[in-house]
This record gives structure tokens, sequence and C-alpha cells, in this order.
């Protein structure tokens, strides 16, 4: 599909490259009566309270109609939001996702009797209860989670408070979302044609991988100069998320926010540590890395706008998306009929959301609401980077499908630590395929440099991200309060650690930390290293023919919260608790350095 210089609107869109949303309502209008029902029953719920203590029925019962608002709520809120991602200009979609959040607020605020009532079971009456009931078991593992949580549960009358305060505590990623994506110009820049483009955030990329270096320092420098002309606004948003999540965090007797966010998917926090430890260890072969960047563009100075820079020829057309779709399936056969199969139910769907449009959201995600196929937003642009970001999403959207498919509601939504997994397995998967059938040295080495800028991008730089957020909070705990200069001081320094002696740390990379949206939702972009590093030991072994792997990772994918995530993944034989899987990755990219080293003399 051809895109033209302005971006079209989003009622210029052709359907067919368009997700189909009806599949969730069939308008605005059966949309609007969901929600004045769910109003009607969240406001019934409270009814419930003071009746958990009758009898396993009575507990079975409550939770049973929780369930069912909380999955009519998710079918309101992701169809409300994502109208608004394709089109956050509209004042509608603005007006309806906001609506949906209210609605998450109400529910949440006539449910805060739940735990509380749940934790004044005591575990001999819970145990007898699920003895007896049989319907209960069901609930088993939730219960359990429940008491498993019950120090940082609070009284009833404060989890109320909370439920009121979840609102307020919302907006600073929503005033940076509505920034971001709709409010915020970066202009134009004189593309390798010499003529005008406008700069946004899905061309952005493209540009920064343009032969042309005029072009990628052009847009380097405006984009940073448009964040940076808001520095302050945009450090009063940031250092306000960080308040409310130590807030949050304090009120349900956690050390740190951190400790509350890894808490959820009962993840110890030496994790989080390994994995900074084990990356700072390998930052020689990063150093190596950018030492053979610098080479191979014949570059006196690499600078920060040179990283994305191709260092071979790759496909000098573009890519069309049927081809794309073809390349993905064709790359991810290895995984089974069956797995293929999804794919193009997928692709032939209505699941996929493909090109940019003016005031789509900026980049790519796989959401959806249990009862129906999941979504695919994507900006997709034609180069390789796009084919690789399909199979990406793809790889959420079809782990999101066989857990749903497997799961019943309440254990069908996997924990945010195994959701890089099946994504990143899918382009583990799809470079190998890619390496075996390059024709030439150049494209093999345009391939593994593409393989290594992912291990750079997602193993170093996410760790580096996570180092960030990390000192951001422990310094607003320390000091209480963080000013625009600190943020960028900070995360500058870390810009050269990660890099080394051999990057130029442009002064305008002092401000990236000011449109990463990941960091509107705490301690989250630490799980893409550790699920790169998960997904990078499975594909070596489904790759490798490990017997029963396909089928165990299969299982994994089914899982969705049946278990921790740490023990999903030991059923593919990968202990995240050990440094293994990370360091074995970082091994991985040393000797794919080294490759590219020989391949380019």
């Amino acid at each position: 599909m051809a895109q033209g210089r302005e971006l079209p609107k989003r009622e210029e869109m052709n359907p067919e490259f368009c997700w189909r949303l009806e599949d969730l309502f069939a308008d605005d209008g059966q949309w609007e009566e969901s929600c004045r029902k769910l109003e009607q029953e969240t406001a019934a719920f409270r009814e419930w309270k003071g009746r958990l203590a009758g009898g396993p029925e009575e507990l079975y019962r409550v939770l049973e109609k929780y369930m069912e608002l909380q999955q009519l709520l998710e079918r309101v809120y992701v169809y409300a939001n994502q109208k608004y991602h394709q089109d956050a200009g509209s004042q509608t979609w603005q007006e309806m996702a906001g609506r949906a959040e209210l609605l998450s607020v109400q529910l949440t605020d006539a449910a805060s009797f739940l735990e509380p009532e749940i934790l004044k079971l005591d575990g001999e009456t819970l145990e007898k209860w699920l003895a007896e009931y049989e319907p209960l078991k069901l609930y088993e593992r939730y219960l359990r989670e429940e008491l498993r949580m019950k120090p940082h549960i609070l009284s009833e009358e404060l989890e109320g408070v909370l439920a009121k305060a979840g609102e307020m505590g919302g907006s600073p990623q929503q005033i940076f979302m509505a920034f971001n994506n709709a409010d915020i110009d970066f202009g134009t820049i004189r593309d390798e044609n010499g003529e005008e483009t406008a700069l946004t955030h899905g061309r952005y990329t493209s540009f920064l991988e343009s032969g042309d270096r005029r072009v990628r320092r052009d847009a380097f420098r405006k984009l940073y100069q448009v964040y940076e002309s808001h520095r302050n606004m945009l450090s009063a948003t940031f250092t306000a998320n960080l308040k409310q999540a130590k807030f949050f965090a304090s009120m349900r007797n956690y050390s740190s926010a951190q400790a509350a966010a890894l808490d959820g998917g009962n993840i110890p926090l030496s994790v989080y540590s390994r994995l900074i430890e084990a990356v700072h260890e390998k930052l020689p072969e990063m150093y190596r890395y950018v030492r053979l960047r610098k080479k191979l563009l014949s570059l006196d100075e690499l600078h920060m706008y040179d990283v994305y820079a191709p260092l071979a020829k790759g496909p000098e057309r573009e890519i069309p998306f049927e081809e794309a779709k073809a390349m993905v399936k064709e790359g991810l056969s290895v995984l089974g009929e069956d797995y293929t199969e999804l794919l193009e139910k997928g692709f032939r769907g209505g699941w996929i959301d493909v090109y940019e449009n003016r005031g789509k959201r900026s980049g790519a995600y796989s959401w959806g609401a249990y009862g129906t196929h999941p979504y695919v937003l994507l900006n997709y642009s034609g180069n390789l980077n796009s084919v690789f970001t399909l199979a990406h999403e793809m790889g959420h959207a079809l782990h999101s499908y066989y857990s749903d498919e497997a799961q019943p509601y309440v254990y069908a939504g996997y924990r945010i630590f195994v959701a890089e997994v099946a994504s990143t397995c899918n382009e583990s998967l799809l470079i190998h395929y890619l390496l075996q059938k390059a024709e030439s040295r150049e494209e093999e080495a345009y391939l593994i440099n593409y393989f290594l800028d992912q291990f750079r991008g997602t193993l170093y730089r996410q760790t580096m991200f996570a180092e960030f957020e990390q000192m951001a909070h422990e310094r607003l705990a320390r000091e209480g309060a963080l000013s625009a200069q600190t943020l960028c001081d900070m995360y500058y320094a870390l810009n050269q650690t990660y890099f080394g002696p051999d990057m130029v740390s442009d002064r305008e990379i002092a401000m990236e930390w000011a449109r990463i949206p990941h960091f509107y939702t705490p301690f989250y972009v630490y799980q893409y290293a550790t699920g790169f590093s998960a997904a990078i030991a499975i594909s070596r072994k489904i790759l490798a023919g490990e017997p029963g792997i396909v089928e165990k990772y299969k299982e994994f994918l089914r899982g969705g919260s049946s278990q921790d995530p740490i023990d999903l993944l030991r059923i593919c034989g990968v202990d995240m608790e050990s440094r293994k899987p990370v360091e074995d990755a970082l091994e991985m990219f040393g000797e794919y350095v080294t490759r590219l080293e020989k391949i380019s003399r």
C-alpha cells in the first residue's frame, strides 16, 4: 500500500489493511450498551459485600460474577482504547477511552471488599471448602495467590481509597500518551532526494536506517530538539509517574516500587540485579561491536545517529506486506502445521492494523480481549525491521490465542515476565531461516548485523533502560524530587557506559528517556532482556531438534498464568533464576560479532 508523503487520515485507510474491531462490538452503539450494563452490574456487585464467609458456594458465586464483570470490562476497555490508538486526535475516541478508564476504576472500587474478605478466611477453612465444594477448585490457584499477597492487602476502607486513587495514578501515563501520540509535531526534514518530508514516529527509524548520513543526523537532531523543547513538562510528567509508583508501593507495604512490580509475578529481585551484572560483564563484547560498526562504516567518529545505519546492503526494494506474511510463515514452519495455520488465520482474519495514519499510535503491540481473537497494531513501512516486527507481534498474538483456548478466563492472561518469550523466539527462528537462505556474503553480513542489532536493541539497550529506571526510582526515593537536568545527566552517563569509548555520545541522546512509553509501566522493560534470553535458549533447542521441545514449547504457550512464570519456563528446560540463559545469549552475541568480522575481512 503506497503511503505518500503526507500521512492519510484514518477514514482514508483501505479497510483491507485495518483491524476488524467489529469482532469485539458491532458498532459504538453496542459498546455503549455494554458500558451501561457494566455500570449497572458494577453497582449491583457491591451487594455481595460481607457474604464471602457464608460458605464455599457463596465464595464461588461471587468469584464467578467478578470474573464475568472483568471479562466484560476487558472487552469494553480494549475496544475503546484500540479506537483511540488508531486515531488519537479523535475527540470521540478520546472520550470513549476515558470512559473505559473510569469504568475500570469503578469496578476496582466496587470489588475493593473482595481481597480483604478472602483474607479474613483462615487457611484451615479455605482448605475445607476446597475439599468439599468441587466447583471452587477452579479458583484454587487464584485463592492461594491471594493468600501469598496477604501482607500487601489493606483494610476494606483503604482498598477503596486506593481504588479511587487509581484514576489519578494513571494520569501521568495518559498525559504522556496524549502528548506523544497526538500533540507532538516534529516538523519536516529533507529526505535522500532533497524533498521536505514529515518526520513522524513511524518514519524516524526509517530515516535512521538511511544510507545518507545527513538524513540520519537531521532526523536525530530534529526529533530530540522537539523533545528538548518540552523537557520540563516531560520531566514533571515522568517524575509524577515515579511518585505514584512509590506511593502505591508504600501503601501496600513494599520496600520499593521495584519490589511491588516484581512481586506480582513472584519474581525474585535477584533476577533483576543478575541481569544487570551479567550485561555489565559482557559490555566489552558491545564495545567490540561498536568498533566493528565504526570500521565497516569507514567513519572517523561513530555517532548515535549511526547506530542503525546498515553495514551491508539488504533488500533494496520495498517488501510488500503480502511477501512479509509469506516470509514469516515459512520462517516459523519449524513450529508445526498447527502453528502456521493459526498464523494464516490471523493474517486473513482482521487481526492486524497494518499501516500508519495520521494520529495513529506509534510502534507496535498485540492486545485483545478474552473470547475474541487477538489484535496486532503495526506501522508497517516495508523494510526488514517491519517484517521482524510482524513476526514478533504475531508471537504475542498466538501466545494469547493458545493461552485463551487452553485456560479459563481467570488464568488466561500470562504474566509480563514471559510475555516477550514467544515474540522473540519467533524472531530468532526467522533470522535463522533467512540466514540459511542467504545467497551471498553480503546478504549474510546484512542478516547477521540485523540479528546483532536485535541483541543490542533488546538485551543491551533494554537492560540500560532497566538500569536507568532503577536509578531514577531509587534517586526519587532518596531525594524526593528529580529535575530534567538530573534525568538527562543520569541517562547520558549510562549511554556512555553501555556504548563505550568508540561511540560519540551526542548530547541530544540525553533526552532519550523522555520518549520511552514503557517507562510509564514501572519495571516493565527488564523483561524484554530476560525474555530475549529465555527465547534464545528455547529457539536454540528447537533448531537443534531437541526431542519433544516443540510440544513442550506449546505447553508453555498454553500455560497462561496457571503457574508462576519461572516454573512455566522450566517446562522448556530454561531456569531464569540462574544467570545461564543471559550469559549464553551474550556469548552468542560475541560469536556473531566474530562471524561478522570474518565475513567483512
